[in-house]
């Protein structure tokens, strides 16, 4: 009984003390009331209690004032709605502002040293490589096409519950598709997680997803340290998850590495992981396994929750606005020479061309509407320093 009374006072008496260290590290050295400075809307903790619902908070804090501060331990978090700050953050003097220690330690575990993680140099190197190898030719045709032979899929799925008048959640139907396609563009790989016929891709893409969620919320959490120290609870389930990813991702490259060593990838290569592979040539030690891991993982979740999220936007909005959706219909129609009994999917996708892309005026217009007010986070900033 002495025991356990004295185990529980020595818990309590840490918790004590933590709480003591957090509330000054929080509040001491912020300049809470110079003007010079945002103002204060309180502490990162208090997102806590609007996690489920923290994009709505933060988009009604933002009303009353487009730039704030979010007091965290050893420093504030300043959140700004302010077109001119954006562009001076994204645009003007984006040199000066990296993603910091504080944002790689929470990211690491499960980013790496992919192009989301990191600065200077390694940043350069991996948006060069992207840049280039997304220009060519070759990736350009792979992927336009793997886009459409999934979208026909996504036509198919969808029209198939909505003949049996079925509820389903769009975002997460979205989510699979645009998985599925990010994934055959970086690995070459079906994953087949929007049919959900394939075990191991679900099993993957749960952890995948469960991970983000759970890096996410290290921002809110100031114990995560100490949880993954001790591998209880949140940091537990997240060490559980990258494992998962990492056996899944490590088995891919090492099959591609030992297809490229027996020549049996061309040299007119089309995913993005044969392309790294060949070009590891040049230096093994710099892009080795993990680090290719790093870099696929980091294309996948820009590729993935970037069309996902915009196009759960986009479909919301013309359902709030129909005359909208008519237009934006019609036009597709007028332009791929379409009916409304078109049955054949696989048809009337052939028919989605760069050219007829081109000539799609008011569709453009009402995607660049839907992230006008609903930018896609993220992607972060290296899409919107490229856009």
């Amino acid at each position: 009984m002495g025991i356990l009374f004295t185990f529980t006072a020595t818990v309590l008496l840490f918790i004590i003390i933590t709480f003591l260290y957090l509330t000054f590290q929080t509040y001491s050295g912020k300049s809470i009331k110079n003007p010079d400075y945002p103002p204060v809307d309180g502490t990162v903790f208090g997102q806590l209690f609007y996690f489920n619902r923290l994009y709505d908070h933060q988009t009604e804090v933002a009303r009353k004032q487009k730039t704030f501060r979010l007091l965290a331990p050893g420093q504030s978090e300043l959140y700004t709605t302010d077109i001119r700050n954006i562009e001076h953050v994204l645009k003007t003097n984006f040199d000066n502002y990296t993603k910091g220690k504080y944002n790689q330690d929470i990211a690491n575990d499960l980013f790496g040293n992919g192009i989301f993680a990191v600065d200077g140099d390694k940043w350069r190197q991996q948006r060069k490589l992207a840049s280039f190898e997304f220009s060519t030719r070759v990736l350009r045709d792979f992927s336009c096409s793997v886009f459409r032979r999934n979208a026909a899929k996504l036509v198919r799925v969808i029209s198939e519950m909505a003949i049996v008048d079925q509820i389903f959640d769009m975002q997460d139907t979205l989510m699979r598709c645009t998985l599925d396609s990010i994934f055959k563009v970086g690995f070459g790989v079906e994953l087949n997680c929007l049919e959900g016929s394939s075990k191991e891709g679900t099993e993957f893409m749960k952890a995948f997803d469960d991970s983000n969620a759970l890096v996410y919320w290290r921002y809110v959490d100031p114990l995560w340290k100490l949880k993954r120290y001790f591998n209880i609870g949140s940091e537990a389930s997240l060490k559980k998850n990258i494992k998962i990813i990492d056996a899944f991702v490590t088995n891919l490259i090492r099959t591609k590495r030992k297809l490229l060593a027996e020549e049996r990838i061309c040299d007119d290569k089309e995913d993005i992981l044969s392309r790294f592979l060949v070009e590891s040539r040049k230096d093994p030690e710099e892009m080795n396994d993990k680090y290719l891991r790093d870099i696929i993982l980091n294309f996948m979740i820009a590729g993935k929750d970037s069309s996902a999220n915009t196009l759960s936007w986009f479909f919301y909005m013309l359902c709030k606005n129909p005359v909208i959706q008519e237009k934006v219909a019609q036009e597709v129609r007028d332009v791929t020479r379409s009916q409304d009994d078109v049955v054949n999917v696989e048809e009337f996708t052939a028919n989605i061309t760069d050219t007829a892309l081109e000539q799609m005026h008011y569709l453009h217009a009402a995607l660049t509407e839907t992230l006008r007010l609903y930018p896609c986070c993220s992607c972060g900033r290296e899409v919107c320093r490229s856009g």
